[in-house]
């Protein structure tokens, strides 16, 4: 998970503030040298590591505690807001032209997911009723504009290109008057990168944007490469005038330092952080709910946002009426299965929950890995069964189980599991209907209206 050291040491840390009464100022000074060695493992600017500490240090000495915090709660209270104020006080947006269509220019160096990003901010420019075009500019590396191409016709977005040997300049030029006769409001530009910054490159990005005049410049960088990916961005911006960051395979960086430093060192907003392979893996960035992560806070609003894409209003009012008559079978259990699994792993889901960090801890080793081995065990046994057998699980004897089984590529022992974790499931769910219908549970299920 990102910022999962940062986030334990920082947790342990205030641990130990709660376990006092009334904080003294060496109280204060221990907690903020952990917090000082705790945000320089993470890999965070040295600089920006400094006035951090400086700033939470000036106020926790100075804070008048409120009567209803303890003074360890004041102090967490104004580490999250320094923690928020760091990373960019609040979600910075992408800038949308009033007068389409919209440019945005893509850069960045060569490996750090520029095409796949400009691929999955199309998919989501879409969600949110967009018409995007995607610009295949990068003109000298290999299969460029194919990986483009590929990539808009899974998505069912156009993807606009020239013959080989048009300049880069003519390509993104030649973009916007096919967009306005095609009512495409939003114009991605995929340009070329290079291995390292040099000024063949940025000549290139600065004659692409004199002729376009983008209205966003959006530079893609590797999280991953830490205090390097800081330094990128403060050479992009200072030879391109950068509006925003997107940070790639952030979910495979657990220290997170650039995350931390980029809007520090750059002044440039993070807007979107790329948290997994797939094209749906791209988030808006929100700093408040990364500095509740970090401090084990939580991170509801994100928890519910997961939950309603999933989440299928029509389906679940079919599921209320099938629990009334006692009609809920394993065909079911597995579509809601299926709807689940979309949110992440039980590791991922219980880190959005206030206070479960703890929670978290004991179940290292065992986490539900809702895409993993277990689950699929779990579909290949069901689906191995018949019709009749799904929607009414009493009539699978022993001879059933055992074909069950042998079709599935599990064992008998694993059947049986299933078939006792689903009736076990059925009878809670009936019981949570009931309280729900009394009023004496305010508890909802996932799959429950």
């Amino acid at each position: 998970m990102i910022f999962e050291g940062l986030a334990d040491r920082l947790q342990e840390t205030f641990k130990k503030l709660r376990s006092h009464g009334k904080l003294t100022d060496e109280d204060v000074n221990e907690a903020m040298r952990d917090v000082r060695m705790a945000l320089l493992e993470a890999d965070v600017n040295f600089k920006v590591v400094k006035d951090f500490v400086k700033r939470v240090k000036e106020r926790a000495v100075g804070q008048e505690v409120l009567d209803t915090l303890t003074p360890a709660q004041a102090v967490i209270s104004i580490v999250n807001e320094e923690l928020t104020e760091l990373m960019g006080g609040e979600q910075s947006k992408i800038n949308i032209s009033p007068q389409p269509p919209t440019i945005v220019m893509m850069v960045g160096l060569q490996g750090s997911g520029k095409t796949t990003t400009a691929g999955k901010l199309a998919r989501l420019l879409k969600k949110q009723g967009k018409h995007p075009l995607l610009v295949a500019d990068d003109i000298y590396r290999p299969a460029a504009v194919k990986q483009l191409q590929v990539l808009g016709e899974q998505l069912g977005i156009p993807v606009f290109s020239m013959d080989p040997g048009t300049d880069a300049v003519t390509i993104a030029k030649s973009a916007l008057p096919y967009a306005a006769s095609h009512a495409l409001d939003v114009v991605l530009i995929d340009t070329a990168g290079r291995l390292h910054i040099n000024e063949e490159l940025m000549q290139e990005l600065r004659s692409v944007k004199a002729e376009v005049s983008p209205h966003e410049i959006l530079l893609v960088v590797d999280a991953m490469t830490g205090q390097d990916a800081v330094n990128v961005a403060e050479s992009f911006h200072r030879e391109l005038g950068v509006d925003g960051v997107a940070l790639t395979k952030m979910d495979g960086d657990a220290r997170g330092g650039a995350a931390l430093s980029v809007k520090a060192v750059t002044g440039c907003p993070i807007k979107f952080v790329g948290m997994g392979e797939k094209l749906d893996a791209l988030e808006p960035f929100y700093p408040d709910r990364m500095a509740s992560r970090i401090l084990g806070m939580g991170d509801v609003l994100s928890l519910i946002e997961k939950a309603q894409s999933v989440y299928d209003a029509e389906e679940a009012k079919k599921i209320e009426k099938k629990l009334r008559k006692n009609e809920f079978t394993l065909d079911d259990f597995l579509d809601q299965l299926q709807q689940i699994r979309k949110m992440g792993s039980f590791g991922d889901i219980l880190g959005m929950l206030p206070g479960m960090g703890n929670v978290k801890k004991q179940l290292e080793g065992v986490d539900v890995d809702l895409n993993g081995k277990e689950i699929r065990h779990v579909e290949a046994i069901i689906r191995s069964m018949t019709p009749a057998e799904r929607a009414d699980i009493s009539i699978v004897n022993g001879s059933r189980r055992k074909r069950i089984a042998m079709g599935s590529g599990t064992r008998v022992q694993d059947v049986n599991k299933v078939l006792k974790q689903f009736a076990e499931m059925r009878k809670m769910m009936k019981k949570m209907k009931k309280l729900q219908g009394k009023g004496l549970s305010r508890f909802r299920l996932p799959f429950l209206p």
